[in-house]
């Protein structure tokens, strides 16, 4: 099916360069017969499409789409070379017809609407609807009132490269199910969409499904699992279990809800396997796996075993917090409000989430004593995890020059995802690395990326800290009524250009290890705190 979308799509480019070429000379003719008067050309319209303009532009549009008439549709875009091929699959790849577009009221060159339509194929028809948006601006050489090409103007999960097939589906649905034997599904469980499409391209066949027909999604990146739309014929789906636990999965949904551009991942530490993935953003990313942005202090947790490890200082000696501290050149300084402390311990320190305090280490720490540590205890950065599902791994570079301090910190060059974070977490609880994994290794015999841990005294000075940091330190507040063991490490990393810091938390309680990103979201205690509690309140 691949092979013959690709073919249409060629077939839609050539199209669109023939119906371009027409479009210009019509305009070239049309000046040459200019009825303005002596014969000058007409007055050039400038600044937003009046209503008039976008009413008569969408009108245009959409009544050009609902005829198959994908050429013309999209000369009324500012980009009709994408359009084209996008549109013109919409009716022969994606077999979409009796298309009805009914717009909604306009807010000012933006206009909403819904569109109700029939997907048939080899004599099998389902009903399609859904709602999208378009806005209308003018175009830069034509002048004219134009539709402002995006690919979520045709359907919204479109992105750029994408496009619409129908057919037998790439690959065999499945029955995902946890580890108790309950079904998860994108219905109940919306977050798990972009994974579920991964589990389905991997363990489809594995899982002893059968193909059913189907309207998806497919995307520009051939790696990356077919987005299902809609099914028409219903395959037999293949039971594949996971590591997925339902109550830890639906509280996490449910955090994420609260605070936009969330991503949260939790993980089992005595084991690895992780209990519940969830992410609330616009885009459908899964940052929760994929995310690579810096983890601000969270980052700590490495840096203190750093330390600790490598003689530098210990939980009970000196660590001081002075207000700021310089580092070839580059100055930083604390949060706001953190009061010095030239006596401070390492202990004192971490839970005060003091930056100055690490930075002061920069002269003691190697180039590369970071990154070592965080290869070969914590397993992060190697590119060698097999978690079941794409992941990105950690990337925690030798840096030098002002990133070696500024990584100590989380910032620099150092990058993260909460699923690196909460298998920080569960290392420095247990002193054992075990790769994440979200489907049990014994389905496929993958071999899990192996690193040698920490040993017996640093696991007790960093959970003594990370306890200390929980029961009154930064953490406090939001992990006050845990009971059990517990532990917590707050962060926040500035990014350039936001007005805000993205909040970053990681804790642990008994047998769960959890972390979370809020972009834009502030301190740690702000938005990603209140995640992880709801996530460890579920249990372990």
């Amino acid at each position: 099916m691949r092979k013959g979308v690709r073919t249409a799509i060629v077939g839609g480019v050539f199209v669109v360069m023939v119906g371009g070429a027409g479009y210009g000379a019509y305009n070239i003719l049309s000046a040459l017969h200019d009825p303005g008067t002596g014969g000058g050309a007409a007055a050039v319209r400038t600044g937003p499409p009046s209503g008039d303009e976008v009413k008569e532009t969408t009108g245009k549009f959409f009544a050009a789409w609902e005829k198959g008439r994908a050429t013309t549709a999209a000369s009324y875009t500012n980009n009709a070379a994408e359009a084209g091929p996008l549109l013109t699959a919409y009716g022969t790849d994606a077999h979409i017809t009796k298309v009805r577009i009914t717009p909604g009221t306009a807010t000012g060159t933006t206009v909403p609407f819904t569109v109700a339509a029939t997907v048939s194929y080899d004599g099998k028809s389902e009903p399609l609807a859904y709602k999208s948006r378009l806005t209308v601006v003018r175009g830069r050489t034509t002048h004219r009132a134009l539709v402002d090409w995006q690919p979520s103007v045709v359907h919204p999960q479109l992105r750029k490269g994408d496009t619409l097939v129908t057919g037998e589906s790439a690959d065999p649905p499945v029955e995902a199910v946890d580890r108790d034997g309950k079904v998860l599904t994108k219905d109940r469980y919306p977050s798990l969409g972009p994974l579920l499409d991964e589990l389905r391209k991997r363990y489809g066949e594995k899982a002893g499904g059968t193909p059913g027909i189907e309207l998806a999604i497919r995307h520009e990146d051939a790696e990356q699992a077919d987005t299902s739309l809609l099914t028409l014929v219903k395959g037999k789906a293949g039971r594949l279990p996971t590591t997925l636990s339902a109550g830890a999965q639906a509280a996490a949904e449910t955090a994420v809800l609260k605070y936009a551009e969330s991503s949260v991942v939790a993980v089992k530490p005595s084991t690895g396997e992780v209990l519940a993935v969830a992410n609330h953003r616009a885009d459908g990313f899964n940052a929760a796996f994929l995310g690579e942005l810096a983890p601000g202090s969270t980052m700590k947790i490495v840096s203190a075993a750093t330390l600790i490890d490598n003689g530098i200082t210990a939980a009970d000696r000196p660590a001081p917090c002075p207000p700021t501290a310089t580092w070839q050149s580059q100055t930083f300084s604390n949060l706001k409000g953190l009061a010095p402390d030239e006596h401070a311990t390492l202990s004192d320190s971490f839970a005060r989430s003091c930056n100055t305090a690490f930075v002061k280490f920069a002269d003691e720490v190697k180039v590369d004593s970071l990154t070592r540590e965080a290869q070969e205890r914590f397993g992060l950065g190697r590119n060698d995890w097999k978690v079941g599902i794409p992941s990105f791994d950690g990337r925690v570079p030798a840096s030098g020059g002002p990133d070696t301090a500024a990584n100590l910190i989380g910032q620099g060059q150092v990058q993260m995802s909460p699923l690196n974070m909460a298998s920080v977490t569960a290392t420095a609880m247990t002193g054992t690395f075990r790769q994440p994994v979200v489907v049990p290794l014994r389905l496929d015999g993958r071999e899990p990326a192996h690193a040698r841990g920490l040993s017996a005294g640093t696991v007790q000075q960093l959970r003594a800290m990370m306890n200390r940091t929980a029961t009154s330190g930064t953490a406090a507040g939001v992990m006050s009524g845990l009971s059990g063991r517990v532990g917590a490490k707050t962060g926040s990393a500035e990014v350039d250009g936001q007005t805000r810091s993205n909040s970053w938390f990681t804790g642990y309680r008994n047998d769960i290890a959890a972390a979370a990103m809020t972009q834009d979201g502030g301190h740690g205690v702000d938005a990603a705190g209140p995640i992880v509690a709801a996530v460890l309140r579920t249990g372990g």
